[in-house]
């Protein structure tokens, strides 16, 4: 259900960026070439090991790798079934965190924000913060030539599955980049 509910309104959005002409990422086309939005869907699956977490994306924003942060988590004990952990089980929970991450540079700080950014209650149509990406398929002569990347959008945890209407065998090739900076982490960051 959340899928449908998120394509919607991603779907209005890529009409109403194509059709905006001052949109400032998108160039001039060469004559014949026009812009056909790409929708994108998915690009939220998460490691079976990880209950959930979008370990991608807390690891990349910590600046570890996600065998790393499964290990420092691995000895955390979270409170059962969405339910509120006690102060001392948090306590605990951060103190075991930072001792593994700390030496990555990992500060408290920082593990409250990236906590905080990628925190949801899973199983109620909900997910971690995110940005839907903006792109085009460019079209001459009735096929496609080429894509625009209008915006990479962030939050994707898997590369998404991207269809062009009217085009039902388009497969672009999509290619994700991490990062620390939670606005742009798990971003698109090339449609081919």
């Amino acid at each position: 259900m959340s899928k449908s509910i998120r394509t919607i309104p991603l779907t209005l959005l890529l009409f109403i960026s194509a059709c905006n002409p001052t949109n400032h990422n998108m160039k001039t086309l060469p004559a014949g070439v026009t812009r056909t939005s790409v929708t994108f869907s998915a690009g939220h699956d998460t490691d079976p090991r990880d209950g959930g977490r979008p370990v991608v994306l807390i690891a990349a924003a910590l600046g570890v790798t996600p065998d790393l942060f499964r290990e420092a988590f691995s000895r955390v004990r979270p409170a059962p079934g969405g339910a509120e952990p006690s102060t001392s089980q948090v306590t605990s929970n951060k103190t075991v965190l930072l001792a593994a991450l700390d030496k990555y540079g990992v500060t408290n700080a920082r593990l409250d924000s990236v906590s905080d950014y990628y925190r949801y209650a899973p199983g109620r149509n909900s997910l971690w913060a995110l940005e839907p990406a903006i792109a085009n398929a460019l079209v001459k002569d009735g096929a496609i030539v080429g894509y625009e990347l209008v915006s990479g959008g962030s939050g994707y945890s898997s590369v998404p599955l991207a269809t062009v209407r009217g085009f039902p065998g388009a497969r672009p090739t999509i290619t994700l980049i991490f990062g620390r900076v939670m606005s742009a982490n798990g971003a698109i960051e090339s449609i081919t």
